[in-house]
This record gives structure tokens, sequence and C-alpha cells, in this order.
């Protein structure tokens, strides 16, 4: 998702005869983004996610700040995952100049259905720029390894054994 999706998409609801209620257009954009190559492309990146490479990646994002987008970079203390902190937004900036800022949730929440169609994380947030919070803090912490992962990974099928089982 970027802020061209969010042109496109102000732009076909600015030509709707109606204007759509939150949930409805929630739905709907989640439906036409998450395409096949979209899953496809969602369970690419949630294979490499957490990778010393994808840090890397969110760090030099953050450092560079692209206009309109001012990130910040935090990995969890305890090793659980990171987020990017948004103090300002492309998407937020854009709907607000639409007059479609109330409506900017339904873009926002594909943040959710991406992390889960990769597999790896789940997206945690607290606080989101275009619900009046402070900022967005679009959190990703990894998801437990299944029993069934782990005995691909190991080919061990007792890896997962709770320890009084033998």
């Amino acid at each position: 998702m970027n802020a061209v999706d969010c042109a496109l998409l102000g732009a076909f609801i600015l030509s709707m005869p109606n204007r759509p209620a939150l949930e409805p257009l929630t739905q709907y954009y989640t439906q036409t983004m998450m395409t096949k190559p979209m899953r496809w492309f969602c369970r690419k990146s949630g294979k490499s996610k957490f990778t010393v490479k994808d840090i890397a990646a969110m760090k030099q994002t953050a450092a560079r700040n692209p206009f309109p987008w001012n990130m910040e970079f935090y990995e969890y203390s305890d090793g659980s995952g990171y987020e990017g902190r948004f103090t300002k937004g492309g998407i937020c900036t854009l709907m607000q100049e639409l007059g479609l800022y109330d409506l900017t949730p339904a873009l926002c929440h594909l943040d959710y259905t991406m992390s889960e169609a990769g597999g790896a994380t789940n997206s945690v947030r607290k606080h989101a720029l275009a619900s009046g919070g402070p900022y967005c803090d679009c959190g990703y912490k990894k998801k437990p390894r299944s029993c069934a992962a782990e005995h691909r990974k190991v080919r061990n099928r007792r890896a997962c054994a709770p320890a009084n089982e033998n």
C-alpha cells in the first residue's frame, strides 16, 4: 500500500454519487488490494521478516524519512518484534487534502490483513494518527512457531513435545 493506491482510492470515492461508510469501504479496499499476487508477495515478505536484511532495510527507511513520511524505527527490547513509528504519514496527508480523512482507517486496516497473509507476524497498533493519536505505531510481533514448523525445521518429532513426555 502506498500513496498511489491512496490517490486512486480517493479519486474513486470522490467520483461516487454517495460517500461510503467506513466499514464497507474497509471491506472493499481489503478485497480489492488482496489479490493473488499481493497474497504471494505477503507470504514471500513474511519469510524474510525479522532477518538482519529486513531490520537493516527498516532502519534505512527510518533514516531517510521520505516526505511526507516521518518514521522512527524501534526494536522491542524483549526481542519479540519491532515497530515503525510514524509521526507524519503520506496516506494521512493525502486523505486530509482530499477531504477524506475520516476514511483513512479503511486504508490503515490493510496493515493487519497483509501481516496475517504473511504468516510470520501479528500486526499490533496502540495509536493511529487517523484516530487522533500522537503517532502511528505500526508494530509487528513474531508469531510463535507452530510445532509442525519446528518439526519440519529440525526433522525431529519430539522437538515440541513437553518435557514430561518421553
